[in-house]
């Protein structure tokens, strides 16, 4: 899993890692902004590699089977990987070609795998997609798929597991979206 050619030249292309509370509005400012960067042909959007059906709805991504998946992690085809909300997730290793040839790769990813990418996939960029309280509340109550008890403790934990350092961005997606995508496009270098 380790990017040693990535981490081992300083003319690798940037991983920008976004993430953020549920409703802060990544997909979205993701679809924006590679539509925006598509044309100067710089970024790469990743793919994810999803352990759930291609016809399940949600972002477009690479179906897998648990098994498949298990398979591909211990071959070392992820670059980063991890589990979530009963999921295997996975950002294929092929980003890595990529980046040596300079491009920006941007991906959606868990909190949970950054100071791993920190350590194996530099140059990072952490981008933290985020929203006041109240915006994320609305959003998540509007999915209908949790109760308000569980909109607070979800937003709870969020805040407790913010990223931080030098290499962290912050994008405010709680206004007009025209200036979220505009901050967001500036914080992944475009």
């Amino acid at each position: 899993m380790a990017d040693a050619a990535a981490a081992g030249t300083g003319a690798c292309g940037l991983l920008c890692l976004v993430v953020g509370p549920s409703g802060a509005g990544k997909d979205t400012l993701m679809e924006r902004a590679r539509a925006e960067l598509a044309p100067r042909g710089r970024h790469l959007f990743a793919r994810r590699v999803i352990t759930r059906p291609a016809d399940a709805g949600g972002e477009d991504h690479e179906p897998e089977t648990a098994a498949g998946f298990e398979v591909r992690a211990v071959a070392g085809d992820f670059l980063l990987h991890w589990q979530a909300h009963g999921l295997c997730y996975g950002i294929p290793a092929t980003v890595t070609a990529a980046r040596r040839d300079g491009l920006t790769v941007v991906a959606n990813v868990s909190r949970a795998v950054l100071d791993a990418a920190r350590q194996r996939a530099a140059p990072v960029r952490i981008v933290v997609v985020d929203a006041p309280d109240a915006v994320l509340a609305e959003r998540l109550a509007a999915r209908g798929r949790e109760t308000p008890e569980d909109i607070r403790r979800r937003l709870a934990r969020a805040r407790a597991d913010m990223p931080s350092g030098p290499d962290v961005v912050v994008v405010d997606n709680g206004g007009t979206l025209e200036d979220a995508v505009a901050a967001f496009i500036r914080a992944i270098g475009g």
